[in-house]
């Protein structure tokens, strides 16, 4: 993924705009997701929130949603939902940005919904994992670990 690939301030429909991974000074994880994703829904979002409950302001943490994988709907039809879960369902205090034809999703070579990057604190790509099962939360959790603790 490249930061000149960043999502536009327009793009950004909760709590940001966010620069790109370069301006942030910490390790960082962007997590594409779809309300229509059940795995997204019912364990990606929960992870997400844990994950910045416990690295709290050591990770920057952000989320795409995508139809990237789901349904074509027009902006004016996912704004309103995307808002709806954000501040009602999931109480997210990450900041949230709509790539509503998938286009963005696909150029940063997601597999599907829920899609992580890892991002050093160089703002650099560290790795990128798909899914939510047991396999895909373990590396991430051991990788953002490693990212998130400061050398000796």
């Amino acid at each position: 993924m490249e930061p000149t690939d960043w999502p536009d301030a327009v793009d950004w429909v909760w709590n940001g705009p966010l620069a790109a991974p370069d301006a942030w000074g910490k390790p960082g994880l962007v997590m594409a997701f779809n309300l229509e994703c059940a795995g997204c829904v019912s364990r990606g979002i929960p992870l997400l929130k844990r994950l910045g409950a416990e690295h709290g302001d050591a990770l920057q943490i952000a989320l795409l949603h995508t139809s990237y994988g789901h349904r074509d709907l027009p902006r004016d039809d996912v704004e309103p939902a995307v808002l709806r879960f954000a501040a009602s369902f999931a109480r997210l205090p990450f900041p949230v940005a709509l790539d509503v034809d998938g286009s963005r999703a696909r150029r940063w070579g997601a597999e599907g919904t829920p899609h992580w990057w890892v991002f050093d604190r160089d703002g650099t790509l560290a790795r990128s994992f798909y899914g939510s099962q047991d396999n895909a939360r373990t590396r991430l959790e051991y990788l953002l670990q490693e990212l998130v603790t400061p050398a000796a």
